[in-house]
């Protein structure tokens, strides 16, 4: 065994705080772990771990190898991967993780083309709107529209999106169209967030600045609130693209774009320690090139509009609420790249 193995299986016990789960997350044997974690400290002459029947810790020493083996790991590891890739055909199992309404409109056809592709490239689709332990669950890939804090992750911005405020054509009719955004704390607010919802952001004139809402229900699900606007229970503040096919229908109607944060963006996130395998880095390489990244328009296909139902005939305010609908969605708003 060399000595980047026993780094290697030492770094994946202090981050694991435990052999069992380090054995696990390496596919070797906690007997083995606890050997070259064992022959990495007589070999370095001082302790690493402070062991007990209940938990485990780094010592001192321990604390400053995890510090300062890191570069080098990363280093080396990169360094194989490239030496391994060079020229490597994609292949193998690939395994990702992204939110629960991504693959009906934004990642379908992405996927698709991806698939027909690299056909010995096998993808293993994971979907959740909950924080995601990579190393742990086995993720190559992780797609989030969230912000992502996690220091040992790298994360590539892919597509640019748009947030939007929008609600039936019979709750407008019904409540009123906000102009201002503080209009909206007289209307019950469908909220896409994992926590409770006070505030929404807004800007105006390019500053920020959050208003107070009523938070008639939340979920961290934004095709669940897209389907409760089409019903008439309230607002959603939602990502564009997943409502966009309701949007272009007159299903429901956006209000306060000129009023909407710019900066959001679709991310794909991955381990630093994880193996960098050829089928990993062309998916990376794909989604980039097939979402437009850097500026370039984004190439992705909206949510499929749902079987049309019969809706019930229109008052006069609903009417006039449907036209606007459909100028904006022929309209569009001034500075935004086409959906395509």
């Amino acid at each position: 065994m060399d000595g980047l193995d026993l780094i290697k299986t030492f770094r994946e016990v202090a981050f694991r705080r435990s052999f069992s789960r380090a054995a696990i997350s390496l596919g070797m044997s906690k007997a083995t772990v606890s050997r070259y974690v064992a022959e990495l400290e007589t070999r370095s002459g001082v302790r690493l771990l402070n062991r007990s029947t209940r938990s485990l810790s780094l010592t001192d020493a321990g604390q400053i190898l995890l510090d300062r083996s890191t570069e080098l790991v990363t280093m080396a590891e990169n360094t194989l991967n490239d030496l391994q890739g060079h020229g490597a055909h994609p292949r193998g199992r690939l395994r990702m993780s992204a939110p629960n309404g991504l693959i009906a409109g934004w990642m379908s056809d992405v996927i698709a083309e991806f698939i027909k592709l690299y056909p010995d490239v096998y993808v293993s689709l994971v979907f959740t709107n909950g924080e995601v332990d990579l190393i742990g669950e086995g993720i190559d890939i992780h797609l989030t529209g969230g912000r992502i804090d996690d220091m040992n992750l790298i994360v590539r911005r892919l597509v640019q999106f748009d947030m939007v405020v929008c609600a039936s054509p019979a709750y407008w009719a019904q409540r009123g169209i906000p102009q201002v955004p503080e209009d909206m704390s007289r209307h019950d607010v469908l909220s896409y967030s994992a926590k409770p919802t006070t505030h929404l952001p807004f800007e105006t004139k390019g500053k920020p600045h959050d208003v107070s809402v009523h938070s008639r229900m939340e979920a961290n699900d934004a095709v669940a609130l897209i389907e409760l606007a089409l019903r008439g229970v309230g607002v959603a503040y939602v990502p564009e693209p997943l409502a966009q096919s309701h949007l272009e229908r007159g299903a429901l109607v956006p209000v306060l774009r000129d009023h909407m944060p710019r900066d959001h963006w679709l991310y794909a996130a991955y381990s630093q320690r994880r193996h960098n395998s050829a089928a990993m880095r062309a998916m990376l390489d794909f989604l980039e090139q097939s979402m437009g990244a850097n500026g370039e328009n984004p190439l992705l296909p909206p949510m499929p509009a749902p079987l049309p139902m019969s809706p019930p005939a229109p008052t006069c305010a609903l009417s006039r609420v449907q036209d606007v609908a459909r100028a904006t969605a022929s309209a569009g708003r001034t500075g935004t790249p086409p959906r395509r």
